[in-house]
């Protein structure tokens, strides 16, 4: 016997605020069961023990995930000075110490060292793979890992107060690829310390920012399938930060059959991605190339 699938189509954004002790994976899952939708994707993962913002996109809007995790993301987070450990936070065994403890004024006259286009070394327990091998999966094996430094965008690293003598806060503003748990490292070696995070919290990520967010055992706890919906955020939401050109109803029926289209304006720059809307609804994300619209992602929704 046939059976119809309980999955549903479900389109938009979801702001989680992720508890500690989950992996992003798992919350997104739980989502996607409590809404009963048919496909979930996340902006950017947060390591189990993290906590924060963390972006769910639903349907049609996991097709502008690649322009949210462009996009910079701000952390508040506390080191632990005078310990390096395995994993480069706190759930990792310590494998070196100091008892050298820099006051204030030494952490902030290094922090300018971290700012602006920086090389940065992913930690050997992350998700980067190896000859398609997860790093953690080597380092957890106890195999060694020699990963290749990469670029970072860090828009800034700031003190924000001394929580004990050993722990310190900071927030830092960085693009994609970032890791703190490396920065925590750095930082630690750079002051002749050592150091690791201790806690870690995102505040937002591209468009999306943690008050627009909801705990996962709030969304749980929501039993009515509206009331839940009308926590989604529009696809619309996501695509904040690009610009984007209006178009006619006949133009958005062209996109939707694979069809690029004239447009009148063009966005600030070559190879710009620019998002077209019928009607304050997305129809395609695309480049313009000599006043033509090229969609890259069509987006499958129209306005009534």
């Amino acid at each position: 016997m046939n059976r119809t699938s309980k999955k549903r189509d479900v389109d938009g954004w979801l702001i989680v605020d992720k508890p500690a002790g989950i992996t992003s994976t798992s919350v997104v899952n739980k989502a996607k069961w409590l809404f009963q939708a048919k496909k979930a994707g996340h902006a950017g993962t947060l390591d189990p023990d993290a906590t924060g913002l963390l972006a769910i996109a639903f349907g049609e809007a996991t097709k502008t995930i690649p322009y949210i995790t462009d996009g910079l993301k701000t952390y508040e987070f506390a080191i632990t000075l005078g310990a390096a450990t395995t994993t480069d936070d706190a759930e990792g065994d310590i494998i070196n110490s100091n008892e050298l403890r820099p006051d204030d004024a030494d952490i902030r006259a290094v922090l300018p060292a971290f700012v602006g286009l920086i090389a940065q070394t992913p930690p050997k327990f992350s998700a980067v793979k190896i000859n398609g091998e997860r790093a953690y999966t080597i380092a957890r094996r106890g195999d060694d890992v020699e990963l290749a430094s990469r670029e970072l965008f860090v828009n800034k690293l700031e003190f924000v107060k001394r929580l004990s003598q050993d722990d310190v806060e900071l927030t830092l503003e960085c693009g994609k690829g970032g890791y703190v748990r490396s920065i925590a490292r750095d930082l630690g070696e750079k002051l002749g310390c050592l150091a690791h995070v201790k806690w870690l919290h995102r505040l937002d990520t591209g468009p999306f920012d943690i008050t627009q967010s909801i705990t996962l055992d709030s969304l749980i706890a929501i039993e009515d399938m509206a009331d839940r919906e009308s926590l989604l955020l529009p696809i619309e939401t996501g695509l904040a930060e690009l610009e984007y050109i209006e178009i006619s109803d006949q133009a958005a029926t062209d996109i939707q059959h694979g069809m690029s289209i004239h447009v009148d304006t063009d966005p600030s720059g070559p190879g710009t991605a620019v998002w077209v809307n019928l009607n304050g609804k997305a129809q395609a994300i695309g480049l313009v190339e000599h006043g033509t619209f090229k969609p890259k992602r069509v987006i499958l929704q129209r306005t009534l």
